[in-house]
């Protein structure tokens, strides 16, 4: 699976590693359900470090479509709020 992180390229994930990652989302999730500032960015900042550590980085010259697209580190609440799925940011 191919996951972007806007702002900083693409990352090749495995499919095995996509419960730890939905575990992740889950708290990024109920963090901007409950307009939780603090516990947001604490919690985006751990999916985003996730990807990259379970991730490797795509070729930056491909031209592969991205599977999942995640914000930007610095991103806000209301930003994330409005790429929410009913299942987080990242399905499952």
């Amino acid at each position: 699976m191919i996951i972007r992180i806007l702002g900083e390229g693409q990352f090749d994930v495995s499919d095995a590693d996509l419960e730890e990652l939905n575990a992740l989302d889950s708290v990024v999730d109920t963090a901007v359900r409950a307009g939780n500032e603090e516990a947001f960015a604490d919690a985006l900042q751990a999916l985003l470090e996730g990807v990259r550590r379970l991730g490797t980085q795509h070729e930056l010259d491909s031209l592969d479509s991205s599977d999942l697209i995640l914000p930007m580190a610095d991103a806000t609440l209301a930003e994330v709020q409005e790429m929410l799925a009913d299942d987080g940011l990242i399905p499952g």
